[in-house]
C-alpha cells in the first residue's frame, strides 16, 4: 500500500464484508480508496460452519485488511454516524469523500458470524466452540433454513455419531423461492445422514443456555413435549447493521431497518451515497448476491470517476443458491438450469469441498502495509 495521490477522486467504503472488500479492490486503481471496519481481518463466513467441525479451517478463515489495498488505505474503526457524505468514526475523525459505499452487513448469531475485533480474540472462540460441539451428543439446531441443513449436514459428516436435531415452526425446510425438488433432494439427503427433522414445530420459547456452548439445553414444544440435548444453535435472526445512519440519511430506512436503494443501488434521496449487500432492500441476504451489487457499484462507480462508459442497473438474481451438506454431499439451483437441481457432486465441486477459500487467498495479495492505523 502506497501513500493515495491527492488528484483522485476519493471513496470512502464503510464495512469489510463481502461486498466492501469488493468495492475497494475494485477501485483501488482509480480512486483514494478508504476502507473503514473495526475489525481487524475480513471473515469469510461462508466457512464458518466448516470451521466448527473442522478448526484446521480456522487459518484459512481469515484475511487481514492490510493486505488487500495496493494505494487505498485501511482505517480500524467504526462508524458511528453517517449523515450524507460525512462519516464520523468513533475515534473523532471525519471523513467526506466523493463518494460513500454503506456496506456493513448484517447480524447473524455466533459461530456463523463472529464479532470480535481482534483476530486472535476471533481464532479462539472459533476453537472454543469446536471443543464444546466435540464433547456434545446431542445437538439441537433451531432453524431449517439453508444456515441450519448446511450446519446438520456439516456435523453428521464429520461425527456421525452424534444426533442432530433440527426443529422449525415452519411446514418445510428451506423457505423462499426455491423449486420444492430442491427441498425433497436435500431432505433426501438428510434422512441418508441421519438428521431428525422435526418441522411444523412450534416453541414456548429458546433454550435458557447459551447457543454455541456446551451444557444442559431444554425446550418445550407447544405440543408439550420437551427436547433435550447437551449444546444448541441458533440458525436464525439475521438483521442489517443500519444502526449508524441518521439524519437525513436515516429517512430511507425502511421498517426492518433496511435501507432503501434505487436501480443503481444508490440510497433514496442520495446521488453519491451507495449501500451494497445485506443492508439494502436490493436482493435477498445473501453473500454471492451482496458480491454482485458490490460489482455493479464498483464499475459504475469507475464509470463516474473516468468518464468513460455508461452506468448500468441492478437485476435481482433469479433463485440462486448451493446447500452444501458436508464437503461431499448438498444440492441447488443454478443460473442456466433448465430443469431440475444440482446434485451433490456439483455442490461439492462449487462449494462443499472448498467454501470458496480460494478466491480470498486470491484477492488478499497486497504486500502488508508499511503503516496503518
Amino acid at each position: 500500500m502506497t501513500e493515495q495521490r491527492r488528484d483522485r477522486a476519493s471513496v470512502v467504503v464503510v464495512g469489510g464484508g463481502y461486498a466492501g472488500i469488493t468495492v475497494a479492490k475494485k477501485l483501488d486503481d482509480v480512486a483514494a480508496v478508504t476502507l473503514v471496519d473495526p475489525t481487524e481481518a475480513f471473515t469469510h463466513n461462508v466457512a464458518a460452519w466448516r470451521t466448527l467441525v473442522a478448526p484446521e479451517w480456522v487459518e484459512r478463515m481469515f484475511h487481514p485488511y492490510d493486505r488487500l489495498l495496493r494505494h487505498g488505505r485501511f482505517v480500524r474503526d467504526r462508524a458511528v454516524a453517517v449523515d450524507g457524505r460525512q462519516v464520523t468514526l468513533a475515534s473523532g475523525e471525519r471523513l467526506e469523500p466523493d463518494y460513500l459505499v454503506l456496506a456493513t452487513g448484517s447480524t447473524y448469531p455466533f459461530p456463523a458470524k463472529i464479532d470480535e475485533p481482534d483476530l486472535a480474540t476471533a481464532q479462539a472462540r472459533l476453537r472454543r466452540a469446536h471443543a464444546d460441539l466435540l464433547a456434545a451428543d446431542r445437538v439441537l439446531l433451531l432453524g431449517a433454513g439453508a444456515a441450519g441443513l448446511e450446519l446438520a449436514g456439516e456435523i453428521k459428516t464429520f461425527f456421525p455419531e452424534k444426533h442432530v436435531t433440527v426443529v422449525d415452526a415452519g411446514p418445510d425446510i428451506l423457505p423462499g423461492p426455491y423449486d420444492q425438488e430442491l427441498r425433497e433432494e436435500l431432505r433426501r439427503q438428510l434422512d441418508k445422514l441421519g438428521v431428525d427433522l422435526r418441522l411444523d414445530t412450534r416453541l414456548r420459547g429458546l433454550p435458557t443456555t447459551e447457543p454455541a456452548v456446551r451444557g444442559a439445553v431444554a425446550v418445550t414444544t407447544e405440543d408439550g413435549e420437551e427436547l433435550t440435548a447437551d449444546i444448541w444453535y441458533r440458525c436464525f435472526g439475521v438483521a442489517p447493521v443500519t444502526d449508524y445512519v441518521v439524519g437525513a440519511l436515516a429517512q430511507a430506512r425502511d421498517e426492518r431497518g433496511y435501507l432503501r436503494v434505487d436501480e443503481y443501488l444508490r440510497v433514496d434521496g442520495q446521488d453519491r451515497v451507495f449501500a451494497v449487500g445485506d443492508l439494502s432492500t436490493a436482493d435477498l441476504n445473501m453473500a454471492a448476491r451482496a458480491g454482485a451489487q458490490a460489482e455493479l457499484v464498483a464499475a459504475n462507480l469507475r464509470c463516474l470517476i473516468t468518464g468513460a462508459g455508461d452506468v448500468s442497473a441492478y437485476q435481482p438474481m433469479p433463485p440462486v443458491i448451493i446447500v452444501p451438506l458436508g464437503p461431499e454431499g448438498g444440492a441447488g439451483l443454478l443460473p442456466g438450469m433448465a430443469e431440475g437441481v444440482a446434485g451433490p457432486e456439483v455442490a461439492a465441486e462449487i462449494k462443499g469441498r472448498t467454501m470458496l477459500v480460494d478466491r480470498y487467498l486470491e484477492m488478499f495479495d497486497a504486500e502488508p502495509a508499511a503503516r496503518r492505523r
